[in-house]
């Protein structure tokens, strides 16, 4: 028996070390794929550093692009495209007015009433809708005639309430996308953007077909102004304050415009307005510079896009590929390591991981991350550990920071091309030797991914401050405008109508 028990311990303690191994082996093993991990998040990090230096050097790309914008057509990536809106609303303005804006996301309809007072704005039964995803490849006929549906709903819960009968309503159209315009009521689309793609519509008149929609349901409805939506929340900011120059949106996708000397308008030679000034849009989604911090991920999501080798300074900084680069790169940390299991293959999905759930997860303040692993349970993905997520929240971080600063690089890019950066700017038509005084700048700013993304505002609003400078930026005025854009574009029609 001695010997027995002698050989069945023996193999006890070879079956022990056997486990030993077995087990130390799986440690190293994880160990070194988590070593993966990290070297990954590392790369991946430092190609998306924007320190000062290289946030200055895009800012002097954004305000040459400007420049060479406005000098001829075609001569930069930026188009610079001229609005004809250049009498901004003061507060005078009277009369009831309507809204309907068609963005990337989402369509609002809200009508305005205004007492000629700025204190008196009344914006009434605002309607806030998600644009059903069929319209978006669809026909113009298909989208005009939602759209005119949808204000022939609203129209007709007002009653008779707010219009006579036969009484000719004026509508702002807020077109959230690239228009040429030949008056500030109409203009045909360049192209689409934010995932839209109706080819038949490029180089049809935006406010035509609108009208040719609402006339076919006998609405006694005017499109009397085809606003882009940065251009409407500069016309709110106006309202409000006159120092208000520049507007910017960071939504579904990013766009800015500001005010323009005419006569630095080059291009457009002979331009005349009462004001001596007029609203550019500039399309910066298409802003371009070999100093914007690339990386593999940002190239491969170019590639697969429905605009390859377009938009490259908004798929950066925009709401709707924010959520994808995180995903790319968790994506490739998934293939080198099973830090999410065999489960992981969710992440091989296009736009599975959208920006709101990004800032969901970079803003969960739980001790355990409760958030971030809802989120991930909602992918299919169950019981991921605490490391795993914290470092979720880690590359949410670094693709949003970089978006931050990179778009506070493009505001004061504009602030410099107009003088309002504290260096005289580059402009033309001014002597060399005038000099600026620095003058109270209101920058008005809006879009979802602005308003709802706090980690995104604080880092654009921090890098603003840091390229500007402590003086300069206390004269810088950065104001939320929300729905800005809709109700801006209401004030508008009453100003043209009015001036």
């Amino acid at each position: 028996m001695g010997k027995v028990a002698v050989a069945f311990a023996s193999a006890a303690v070879v079956a022990a070390c056997s486990v030993a191994a077995v087990m130390v082996r799986r440690r190293v093993k994880s160990r070194r794929k988590w070593r993966t991990v990290v070297e990954i998040l590392k790369e991946f990090e430092e190609g998306c550093d924007a320190p000062l230096g290289r946030l200055r050097q895009v800012v002097d790309a954004m305000a040459v692009e400007m420049h060479a914008g406005l000098a001829s057509e075609g001569g930069s990536k930026l188009k610079m495209l001229l609005t004809y809106v250049h009498d901004l609303p003061n507060g005078t303005e009277k009369g009831t007015y309507y809204a309907l804006h068609l963005g990337g996301t989402y369509f609002r309809i809200l009508r305005v009433h205004l007492g000629g007072e700025r204190s008196y704005l009344d914006v009434q039964d605002v309607e806030r809708h998600p644009i059903p995803s069929h319209l978006m490849n669809s026909t113009s006929e298909v989208l005009f005639n939602f759209l005119a549906s949808s204000l022939e709903r609203f129209i007709q819960k007002e009653g008779n309430e707010s219009n006579s009968q036969g009484v000719i309503r004026e509508l702002a159209f807020t077109f959230s996308f690239p228009v040429k315009h030949t008056c500030i009521s109409s203009g045909v689309l360049i192209k689409w953007t934010k995932g839209f793609e109706i080819s038949e519509m490029v180089g049809k008149d935006i406010a035509e077909c609108l009208q040719g929609a609402l006339n076919r349901r006998g609405l006694d409805i005017h499109v009397a102004a085809l606003v882009n939506d940065t251009v409407g929340a500069l016309s709110l900011g106006c309202y409000h304050d006159p120092d208000t120059v520049v507007a910017v949106v960071f939504g579904t996708g990013s766009n800015a415009c500001y005010l323009e000397r005419t006569d630095a308008i080059i291009k457009c030679q002979g331009l005349l307005t009462t004001s001596g000034s007029m609203v550019v849009n500039m399309e910066w989604g298409n802003f371009w510079s070999s100093h914007l911090p690339r990386t593999a991920y940002d190239i491969d999501l170019d590639a697969e896009s429905s605009n390859p080798n377009d938009m490259g300074f908004e798929k950066m900084i925009a709401g709707l590929y924010l959520g994808d680069i995180v995903r790319r790169v968790i994506l490739r940390m998934s293939q080198e390591s099973d830090i999410f299991g065999p489960s992981s293959s969710v992440f091989s999905q296009p736009y599975v991981l959208r920006t709101n759930s990004v800032s969901a997860m970079h803003e969960d303040d739980t001790p355990e991350l409760q958030e971030v692993a809802r989120i991930l349970r909602d992918l299919g993905l169950s019981d991921v550990p605490l490391k795993v997520r914290k470092l979720m929240v880690k590359i949410c971080d670094v693709v949003t920071r970089r978006a931050g600063r990179l778009a506070a690089a493009g505001i004061a890019g504009i602030l410099k091309k107009i003088g309002r950066d504290g260096g005289g700017g580059i402009t033309s038509g001014r002597s060399r030797g005038e000099m600026q005084m620095q003058r109270r700048t209101v920058v008005g700013v809006e879009g979802g991914l602005y308003m709802n993304y706090t980690m995104f505002r604080e880092y654009m609003e921090e890098a603003l401050v840091e390229i500007l400078g402590e003086e300069v930026s206390q004269y810088v005025v950065v104001k939320a405008m929300e729905d800005g854009s809709s109700i801006g574009s209401a004030l508008l029609v009453a100003s043209s109508l009015q001036s």
